[in-house]
């Protein structure tokens, strides 16, 4: 099943699909966050209420690409190894050995989740950057969870984009505090939600077998895989909850995949051969079975001063 985000006259709809070239829409308005966070059984029903009863639309009928709302909660990991390598290698460090002992992650901001179009980028950045990931949804939730009753939570993965500004990310987290800032401007996912049993096929490793690219303008600059990743959703679901719960509705993003991000290509490539993202930039993510997200960056907001 896929599900995604619709707009008509203004107003959200939901639409799903359980066949290809083929989406049936919502009668009333409502968004898929708010739809998924009530649980696993009213997502069901609904489904299938929509799948009998909801207006069919062909294909390109369908402008897919809307924000899927606001979720209860953003949980960002950290679970590709060669990207942590590349990033602790660009500020003079050896990789710590205690990455390999728990699945780390920030809180994003949930009120900055948007979908397909424009994004702003992070205010008073220079070194404004994209983030390839891709996103695991919630239909339930709970306390203490192993990572096998943890994997049974996920209703579904999109593709996420964790915009990053580089210079206000590292100025904060100099003061031992952060991500703040120089992420929660702005978090792109969709465009639409795969469930979870359309890709028991590609499952491989940790991951699945799902290639990922980004391209800038038109111009690819980096292929990756989600079987590359080190800790499992499942595992990183059950970190998250260890001590307290996970809910209906959060969103576990994978952290960057190896290469997805400006930060790491341009350390590879000595720095200044890439340039940072500059407003009008065209960012597209893709994954298999899981779409194409589309964003343009616009301008960051001036900034007010504190003095």
């Amino acid at each position: 099943m896929r599900y995604a985000q619709t707009m008509v006259d203004g107003f959200p709809y939901i639409v799903a699909s359980d066949e290809a070239g083929s989406w049936r829409r919502s009668d009333t308005p409502g968004e898929l966050f708010a739809l998924i966070a009530q649980g696993k059984d009213a997502l069901l029903i609904e489904t299938d209420r929509l799948l009998h009863v909801g207006a069919h639309l062909d294909e390109g009928e369908v402008a897919i690409g809307a924000s899927f709302g606001t979720p209860p909660t953003v949980r960002d990991f950290y679970a590709f190894e060669d990207h942590v390598k590349a990033g602790r290698h660009s500020r003079g460090l050896d990789m710590d050995p205690l990455w390999y002992g728990q699945p780390v992650f920030y809180f994003s901001n949930p009120y900055a989740v948007s979908g397909a179009g424009d994004v702003r980028a992070t205010p008073r950045s220079a070194e404004f950057d994209f983030e390839m990931e891709v996103a695991a949804v919630l239909w339930g939730g709970g306390a203490n969870l192993a990572p096998s009753s943890a994997e049974e939570l996920i209703a579904g993965y999109c593709i996420m984009n964790d915009w990053s500004g580089r210079d206000v990310q590292r100025e904060e987290m100099r003061m031992s505090m952060g991500p703040v800032k120089g992420k929660d401007t702005t978090t792109s996912l969709g465009p639409i939600l795969v469930t979870s049993d359309e890709l028991e096929d590609a499952r491989r490793g940790n991951g699945f077998d799902l290639t990922m690219r980004v391209s800038v303008n038109g111009t690819e600059l980096s292929v990756s895989n989600l079987d590359d990743i080190h800790w499992s959703f499942g595992e990183m679901i059950s970190y998250a909850s260890r001590g307290t719960e996970v809910r209906a509705g959060d969103v576990i993003g994978s952290g960057t995949a190896n290469g997805g991000c400006l930060l790491e290509l341009r350390a590879r490539a000595g720095g200044s051969a890439i340039d940072w993202l500059r407003p009008g930039d065209e960012v597209e993510i893709s994954v298999d079975r899981l779409g194409t997200l589309c964003n343009t960056v616009r301008a960051a907001e001036s900034v007010i001063p504190l003095l």
